[in-house]
């Protein structure tokens, strides 16, 4: 059967969205340069259905102190900006939920990822909606960098029992891995930076023979090494785009960059 009639999938759900003023209630170092914190508060009416549903966190200025927070249904104003980021939820139980951040680029999202303690205020909004993935691929491809580790490790948590999937995850060096749990069947090929900023992913998926047949693909990175993914998936993997989700988590110069590639 063809993609359009054998119940292979990619749904789109909008939430109503509205902004929650939150409290650290834990901070945990889980690698070197990953710091999960734990947040609690009114989550009535909050869903997060997608792996890698994406919510806006709201920062104090790192030089002055002073949050700007959005005013609801009114155009933004001349004055100053608020500083906010695009992260993806790591968990969700109801109760609480948890934020893993990269400690890459020095920005205000780092700056209060590294000083953040038990009693923290942090203002979030969202996520507007979830994309989800039909269960019924032959296989399932996931490459990114650190930024998408917490979106990686939830999808393996989440898919069912021998699903067939190869993770590609470049960090800085070996005391950057993660531990993943899944039930899922699971090829994990990891890459190392050492510092380089040069395109590893890149080079590293010119090496490898990818799984082949009916799979979709998920990239999450720097954007232009995402862009150059992407194609190289279509070009030199045969993967068919329609079932590609590439996106820039950040961009060289702009870590607050989001950008979704088609």
């Amino acid at each position: 059967m063809d993609a359009l009639t054998d119940g292979r999938s990619v749904t789109r759900v909008r939430y109503e969205t509205r902004r929650r003023e939150l409290t650290v209630t834990q901070v945990k170092a889980v690698t070197p340069h990953l710091r999960r914190i734990t947040l609690a508060g009114d989550f009535t009416g909050f869903q997060s259905l997608g792996f890698d549903d994406h919510i806006k966190l709201f920062f104090p200025d790192p030089d002055t102190g002073i949050l700007i927070l959005p005013e609801p249904g009114l155009p933004p104003g001349d004055g100053p900006k608020p500083i906010m980021r695009d992260y993806t939820l790591r968990r969700f139980d109801g109760q609480t939920l948890d934020i893993e951040f990269a400690l890459h680029e020095a920005g205000p999202a780092t700056t209060w990822a590294t000083n953040a303690r038990i009693g923290d205020i942090l203002n979030i909004g969202g996520p507007r909606g979830s994309m989800l993935i039909s269960p019924t691929f032959n296989h399932y491809v996931l490459i990114g960098d650190d930024t998408a580790l917490p979106a990686i490790a939830r999808r393996l948590e989440e898919l069912p029992e021998g699903t067939k999937v190869c993770v590609v995850a470049e960090v800085d060096g070996l005391e950057d891995r993660v531990s993943f749990e899944t039930g899922a069947e699971v090829h994990v090929h990891w890459i190392y930076r050492q510092g380089s900023h040069a395109n590893c992913l890149n080079d590293a998926l010119k090496a490898m023979h990818l799984p082949q047949g009916i799979v979709h693909a998920w990239v999450a990175c720097e954007s232009t090494q995402a862009k150059l993914i992407r194609q190289q998936l279509i070009d030199d993997h045969g993967v068919n785009p329609s079932w590609i989700k590439a996106s820039g988590y950040w961009r060289h110069g702009d870590a607050g960059a989001h950008e979704t590639i088609d």
